[in-house]
C-alpha cells in the first residue's frame, strides 16, 4: 500500500509502499491500536514514517547514523 505523510521535520510530503492494509492502517488512525502491534511485521524506520512522515534518508541527515 502507498503510503503519504508530511514529515515532521521538514514539512515536505513522501509516500512509501509499505507491506500493510488499509485495515490495519485504520485501526491505528481510528481506534488507537499501537503502532507496533497494528503493524508487527514492518521495520521500525518504516512505523517511524507512519508516525512522523520522516523517512530513513532524513533521519539520517538530522541525527546521524546511530
Amino acid at each position: 500500500m502507498l503510503v503519504m505523510r508530511i514529515s515532521s521535520l521538514t514539512d515536505e510530503a513522501h509516500e512509501m509502499e509499505l507491506d500493510i492494509t488499509p485495515e490495519q492502517l485504520y485501526a491505528y488512525e481510528n481506534f488507537g491500536v499501537l503502532l507496533q502491534d497494528a503493524f508487527p511485521n514492518l521495520t521500525p524506520a518504516q512505523r517511524e514514517f507512519i508516525k512522523t512522515g520522516i523517512t530513513p534518508e532524513e533521519w539520517y541527515d538530522f541525527f546521524g547514523e546511530d
